[in-house]
């Protein structure tokens, strides 16, 4: 199915939003995900489901000082 991934087309045979992550190799602790517009909380990144069409932004946390 084709989603659009961080502000761009993205093709993916993942169901969820978890499965996503793992296909790209992301750690889900290390992202904050968001699904067309609504944030994906932490414990239900492995049973939220992905639509054709869907708007997903993956965000990675940074620190430094």
């Amino acid at each position: 199915m084709t989603i659009r991934l961080n502000g761009s087309g993205h093709e993916t045979k993942a169901e969820t939003i978890g499965g996503l992550l793992n296909e790209l190799g992301i750690p889900p602790d290390r992202v904050a995900v968001e699904q067309n517009s609504k944030i994906v909380k932490r414990v239900d990144v492995e049973t939220t489901t992905i639509s054709e069409g869907d708007v997903i932004e993956i965000v990675n946390f940074v620190g430094g000082g």
